[in-house]
């Protein structure tokens, strides 16, 4: 059966937005990161991701690994504005009964994990600029862990990752906006209302043309970065503009039901569709690669960095904390009626599921650069114990996961074969 246009590629970008291979694409990246600054290739790699090109006069004169953080991560934090505000409207989170759970959750495990990180460095000034950096949740990574290992857990459970890892991706929006802006030009930040009311006004009245769109989101994050405030924060405002429920205008056709009725989606999960793909294809592994790539130095560079306050702090907060303040949270709240547990979730399923969520990658990264600047001493600690974190969090997380998709694999070949 030969597939149409549009449904071949809606089923090029199903594949390409798949848990596994977005998770797959970043960690391909991080790997070749890892390997070119580690090897004779590291001047190569480091005269790559340094050189600079830009607009002086706009603030834009940027190194490629910078233009990375600040330009691609704002595609995906555009995104992540545009499934944020989904989920407000039509999705998880409107029902505050369901969400309440994994909000709370989400919540705790940023808080014991900035603690952790607050405790180990206590004392250092400097350092403590770090606090943030073990509270994130890399969204790819993890769910691409339970999309690999788990295929047999109840969906609950990836429901439950999903929604925690959105409002990990809302808080950590907040605490970029909020204590990683060092000062603000308040013109600039005046100026950038301009093009963003006019993006809003023509989303809203269902204009799709991206020769259109993309000039005024480019002017909108050109004056964030002048104001002073991290770009990927235009990012978010862009996706919050847009509309989810489908209007009169602002709509997109996806089908037509049973009865032979049209079927419309809003713009907000069309634009993530489309961007989604950019996003998880090029965007997220472009900054991984120039982010990972931290020049370990041997046995000795990996002794000094692992000694360092600020990676045991980060590895610390990754792999108990996180797993600590989403476990802990959720069974304190879980004990109050109106909050109860989803009943297919089971606590080692919750278990290894807060493990993943030490998985902080794409964020802990970028929280890292802009506490002690790109490519600093401490900022090379961070990447190692990023990375290193992460693994751990991974390897611990994965192997609960699989053990109990593999339990509840052989309960259901058990309970067919007996004709349940």
């Amino acid at each position: 059966m030969r597939l149409a246009p549009h449904e071949l590629w809606r089923g090029i970008r199903s594949n390409a937005r798949s848990d596994v291979l977005g998770g797959s694409l970043l960690l391909a990246a991080t790997v070749a990161a890892l390997i070119l600054a580690n090897t004779p290739a590291v001047s190569w790699y480091e005269s790559v991701r340094d050189f600079t090109f830009g607009i002086p006069e706009l603030h834009l004169d940027l190194s490629v690994g910078a233009w990375a953080a600040d330009g691609l991560l704002a595609i995906f934090f555009f995104v992540v504005g545009l499934e944020l505000k989904e989920e407000f409207v039509t999705g998880r989170l409107r029902d505050p009964r369901q969400a309440a759970l994994p909000i709370a959750a989400a919540v705790g495990g940023v808080i014991v994990p900035a603690v952790i990180f607050a405790l180990i460095n206590m004392g250092d000034g400097d350092a403590l600029r770090g606090w943030a950096i073990p509270t994130a949740t890399d969204i790819a990574f993890a769910v691409a862990v339970i999309a690999v290992v788990g295929k047999f857990l109840p969906p609950a459970l990836r429901v439950f990752l999903l929604t925690l890892a959105i409002i990990d991706d809302l808080i950590a929006i907040t605490i970029i906006a909020t204590f990683y802006t060092d000062s603000i030009s308040f013109p600039w930040l005046a100026l950038a209302l301009l093009p963003l009311a006019g993006f809003a006004f023509l989303v809203q009245k269902g204009v799709r043309a991206w020769w259109i769109l993309l000039p005024l989101a480019i002017a909108v994050w050109v004056c964030i970065h002048a104001a002073g405030i991290h770009a990927t924060v235009a990012g978010v405002l862009l996706g919050f503009v847009v509309p989810v429920v489908p209007t009169e205008r602002a709509r997109v056709p996806r089908g037509e039901d049973a009865g032979g009725e049209p079927l419309y989606d809003g713009l907000a999960p069309h634009f993530a569709d489309r961007w989604g793909v950019v996003a998880t294809l090029f965007a997220v592994p472009v900054f991984a690669f120039f982010a990972a790539g931290v020049t370990i130095g041997g046995l000795e560079g990996l002794g000094s960095a692992l000694t360092d306050p600020i990676a045991i702090g980060i590895i610390v907060g990754l792999v108990l904390g996180k797993p600590i303040g989403i476990l802990a949270t959720t069974f304190l709240l879980s004990r109050v009626p109106a909050l109860r547990l989803d009943e297919t979730l089971r606590w080692p399923d919750l278990t290894g599921m807060a493990f993943v969520a030490g998985i902080g990658f794409t964020v802990s990264l970028l929280v890292g650069e802009l506490a002690y600047g790109s490519s600093s001493v401490a900022d090379e600690h961070v990447k190692i114990g990023v990375l290193l974190g992460s693994l751990i969090a991974a390897v611990i997380g994965g192997a609960l996961l699989a053990r109990r998709s593999s339990l509840a694999r052989r309960s259901q070949l058990s309970s067919r074969g007996r004709g349940v």
